[in-house]
Formats: C-alpha cells, sequence, structure tokens
C-alpha cells in the first residue's frame, strides 16, 4: 500500500478513537461533574492520546537521526498498546449499540475503562515475555549415511530483529544460552536486523556478543527479507523491493560477527558428511530484487546419497526441496505469529507455522525465533532457541 495512504488511514482511525474516547469519558454521566465538566481535562488527556498516536507516524517519516530512531522504539510500544485496546474498544462500542446501553451510561464508562486496561496489562506482560528466551528441542531422523557422524547437534536461531528496541543484555543471555547447549553446528535463518542498521545503538556491542557463540563447525547464516535498508511504519515496509539494499555496514557487521553467510550456496560439514545448503530469501534478495536459484538449481551439485540440510528464512517451496533430494528445512520468518491471535492465523497462510512438521516428505522445523518485529513483545507465542538432534544412519 502506498505509505501516504497507510498513514492517512492510520490517522483517521487515531482520530475517531480520540473523538470516541472523549465521548466515552468526558461526556458520561457517571463522571463526578469535575471531570465531565473540565475542558482543559479533556483537551489535555486527548493530545496525550493524539500524541502518542504520532510517534510511529513520526518514526517512519522524520529524517534518520538518533531522535527518530527514539521516536520510532517509542512507537512500537505504542503500537503494542494498539494493537489490543483499539480492537477490544471498538466491539465493546458495538455491542453496547447492539444490547442498547445508554453511551452516557456507566456501562459505557466501564467498558471504556476495562479497554484501556485490557491494553496495558497485555502490553506490559508482552514486554517481560519477550525477555525471556526459552529452548525448544526435536529430534529428526534422517535415513541417510552420515560416515563417521551419526548424530549432530544443531542449535537454529532465526529473527533476532536487532533494532530500535533491542537490548545488548538480551542479546549476550541468548548467546550464552546458545553455548550452554555445547552444539555442533549453529544456523541463522535470517532477519538478524529490521531493515536498518543505523537504527541500532551501539552496534559493537552486539557484534562482540554474537561472535562468543562457538560450534565444532562454525556458525553460518541467510538473510531474510528485514536484512536490508527500508522504510518502515507500524512495522512495515513503505518501500518498494527496487530500494531494498543491503547495505556494506550490514555485511560487515556479519563478518565482524564471525558468520559465514550463504547466499545460493552450499558447504560440506563434518568430515565431508553433512550437506548445508543456504538460500537467498525469496522475497528480497538484497540487491533489488528478489532472484534466487531454484531448489533445482541449488542442490543441483549435491550427493543425494548423503543428508541434506536446507537453510532458508521463509517456510516456502518445501515440495520442490524435496524433489530435489532435501532431507530437512530449517526456517524462521513467521513468529509463531508473534502476538495473539497472530498464533491462531499464520497455520493459515503456511504449509508449517511453527514447530516440527513433514510435509510433502520432507521433515521440516519452522522456530519462533528470539526477536520481535515492531511492537517489542510476545503474547500467545515465545523467544526460543531451537535445538535440532539430528540423527543418521
Amino acid at each position: 500500500m502506498n505509505p501516504i495512504i497507510s498513514i492517512g488511514v492510520y490517522l483517521l482511525a487515531q482520530a475517531g478513537t480520540v473523538l470516541l474516547l472523549n465521548r466515552c469519558l468526558f461526556g458520561n454521566q457517571a463522571l463526578p461533574a469535575f471531570f465531565s465538566g473540565s475542558r482543559m481535562l479533556q483537551w489535555a488527556a486527548m493530545a496525550v492520546y493524539f500524541l502518542l498516536a504520532l510517534l510511529p507516524v513520526a518514526g517512519a517519516m522524520l529524517p534518520d537521526s538518533r531522535f527518530k530512531y527514539s521516536l520510532q522504539a517509542a512507537g512500537n510500544i505504542w503500537l503494542g498498546f494498539f494493537a489490543y485496546f483499539f480492537p477490544a474498544f471498538l466491539l465493546t462500542r458495538i455491542a453496547l449499540r447492539l444490547f442498547r446501553f445508554s453511551p452516557a451510561g456507566a456501562a459505557d464508562l466501564r467498558m471504556t475503562t476495562a479497554c484501556l486496561v485490557l491494553g496495558m496489562v497485555l502490553l506490559v506482560y508482552g514486554l517481560i515475555h519477550a525477555q525471556n528466551t526459552i529452548v525448544t528441542a526435536y529430534d529428526v531422523n534422517i535415513e541417510k549415511d552420515g560416515g563417521n557422524v551419526k548424530d549432530l547437534k544443531i542449535v537454529l536461531l532465526a529473527d533476532l530483529h536487532l533494532s530500535v528496541n533491542s537490548r545488548p543484555a538480551t542479546t549476550q543471555r541468548m548467546v550464552e544460552m546458545v553455548n550452554e547447549q555445547q552444539p555442533d553446528l549453529i544456523v541463522i535463518a535470517g532477519d538478524i536486523f529490521t531493515s536498518t542498521y543505523d537504527g541500532l545503538k551501539n552496534p559493537e556491542q552486539y557484534a562482540q556478543a554474537l561472535r562468543q557463540m562457538k560450534a565444532e563447525y562454525g556458525v553460518y547464516a541467510v538473510y531474510g527479507n528485514h536484512d536490508v535498508e527500508e522504510t518502515l511504519f507500524g512495522g512495515f515496509p513503505v518501500t518498494p523491493i527496487s530500494q531494498a539494499f543491503r547495505s556494506e555496514q550490514m555485511e560487515n557487521f556479519f563478518k565482524e560477527c564471525g558468520f559465514e553467510i550463504l547466499y545460493d550456496d552450499i558447504v560440506v560439514l563434518a568430515d565431508d558428511s553433512i550437506q548445508l545448503a543456504g538460500r537467498v530469501d525469496g522475497e528480497k534478495a538484497g540487491d533489488g530484487t528478489a532472484r534466487r536459484m531454484s531448489a533445482a538449481e541449488l542442490l543441483a551439485g549435491t550427493d543425494p546419497l548423503k543428508p541434506i540440510i536446507v537453510l532458508e528464512h521463509e517456510p516456502v517451496d518445501f515440495k520442490a526441496l524435496k524433489e530435489n533430494g532435501a532431507d530437512l528445512a530449517l526456517c524462521g520468518h513467521t513468529h509463531a505469529g508473534q502476538i495473539f491471535p497472530g498464533n491462531l492465523i499464520v497455520p493459515f497462510f503456511n504449509e508449517n507455522a511453527y514447530g516440527r512438521k513433514t510435509v510433502n516428505g520432507l521433515e521440516t522445523i519452522v522456530t519462533s525465533g528470539v526477536g520481535y518485529y515492531g511492537p517489542p513483545m510476545l503474547v500467545g507465542t515465545n523467544s526460543e532457541i531451537t535445538i535440532v538432534n539430528l540423527h543418521m544412519n
């Protein structure tokens, strides 16, 4: 959608919400006369609300600066509140009309207050819950000869989404949890950034933490659709794909972290026993296009008798991967919906939205990721480090 249209629709929704709130809270007969009769209090409250509502707009439209990124961070938190308050407020207003409650009555006041409290409670819960990373483990059997390697412990990470709302302490804690697993291999399924490098304050702190991750066979990564420079409004890109490029600063950051980036590449690991293929993102390649190799082109040079693992950001193309010899696909991207009811919706749009699932004969694992996109909160999903215990003949 055109960014001007997106922002216009958003501002209209906010203006309508302000008017309804003013009517529900300050035009309500159930309120004491002091509140309902104070014009100054009404204007002050509505002005505060609308200024908060403008934060995401300022965070998207102002020129790049530390001030802009601060507004963007605050705007993301505001959107987390609004994501729950607005639908609850709208639905309760409709319900009050249907059941013929007086708009100026005590019921209306109680419902509006309940919506405000609901938005705040879920926001606070989501902000806290997003910082509590868990470990999820799966066992996968592949009926192929792994040579001398019968078992391989893989740590799958995805969607770190380093951004204006990130915290170095959270990244450091994630690294410590990864190293506690003593993995044989670490793979990162994209979206390490959230569409900007400059928005990340003190990136050297994150690089210092991430390069501490250790695994016998190394750390491999692919890019995601947000590992590019683009403008976001409320977490949604308003920059066309033709202008979404990966910056040199991002490239250098990944090198500083010690990641080996796979860009439609294949590496052979564990004494030439395991084949790892890393795909370019199918939505944004990082060069202003969506070009990448097909599954057939990418896997043409692999040995079909040895295990083939595909690392890809988005959980797509599973049938083609299986037809061309892949045994296991490791992905991220979905966040498992991130905030309720998203966790109930994403399964309708993905063959595997989260967890382990066999799709068209291919073993697939999709992690919810360790970060967050837009609002820095998780409700109904978890921040997770995924362990894949791979067993071979």
